[in-house]
């Protein structure tokens, strides 16, 4: 099972993330009694549902945010050692 596909979250993992997390808010908000453990637990679950949103959100824009293309880009902007004598 691959939960991130080319850099992105896949389909499954964006839609898991964000059903699990409306069950964990509903039921916080539905069954447990106020206290600041259920807070948190709901706090919890609006944030899967956020990241789920978001890594769906950057699916369909074709964002890679788990990709390592960033070594390519910081290997690019290096100074080689001939450059930096002369300066």
């Amino acid at each position: 099972m691959k939960y991130i596909e080319d850099g992105i979250f896949t389909g499954w993992v964006c839609t898991a993330l964000i059903v699990v997390g409306i069950g964990i808010s509903y039921a916080t908000l539905k069954y447990a009694p106020p206290s600041i453990w259920s807070v948190f637990l709901s706090l919890f679950g609006f944030s899967l549902i956020a990241i789920g949103g978001l890594s769906s959100r950057a699916r369909l824009l074709k964002i890679k945010p788990f990709d390592n293309s960033y070594k390519k880009a910081r290997k690019s902007y290096e100074v080689k050692d001939e450059e930096q004598d002369k300066s």
